[in-house]
């Protein structure tokens, strides 16, 4: 039986200006979903990290590049995805390309390694890097925080 979820998408300029318009976004988003304030809160700082780093690293002094938002809405979860090289999303084949974390990979040749990184990770329930072409980050935050089946790391990523 195929999960039913809605799944929204929006693209951005990649400008830091724009990440007002996601916190927003994803306040709405979130709300509706019947998240908490503080489980909002969280996901507006986690969003908002991962817009920002990509914005920071993807295209340097460019002003044409995009960012795409991918919102999957599901009975248990919020999943957002952000990709830091335009484009729709295929979401069989970003969640495919996803493997999990490689300690050998400093987490420096993740464009948005470093604090970020951590600080996504702290706030979400699982997150997933994939850097085959680009970017995509893709973070899930579940909707009753007993549907979380581990509490430890859960960064993954695929290069």
């Amino acid at each position: 039986m195929k999960e039913a979820f809605d799944f929204l998408e929006m693209k951005l300029p990649a400008k830091s200006e724009f990440v007002g318009v996601l916190r927003l976004t994803i306040s709405g988003v979130a709300n509706r979903m019947g998240f908490s304030y503080e489980e909002i809160e969280d996901l507006k700082v986690a969003v908002s990290e991962a817009i920002t780093n990509a914005v920071k690293h993807a295209y340097y002094d460019e002003e044409t590049g995009e960012v795409t938002i991918g919102f999957g809405l599901y009975e248990d979860r919020l999943e957002v995805m952000v990709a830091d090289h335009g484009g729709s999303f295929n979401l069989k084949e970003v969640k495919e390309d996803t493997g999990p974390y490689d300690e050998g990979v400093p987490v420096t040749n993740m464009r948005e390694g470093g604090f970020g990184l951590f600080l996504i990770d702290a706030l979400m329930d699982k997150v997933e890097i994939n850097n085959n072409h680009g970017v995509i980050v893709l973070m899930t935050k579940f909707l009753y925080e007993n549907e979380v089946g581990q509490n430890d790391d859960q960064i993954s990523t695929s290069q």
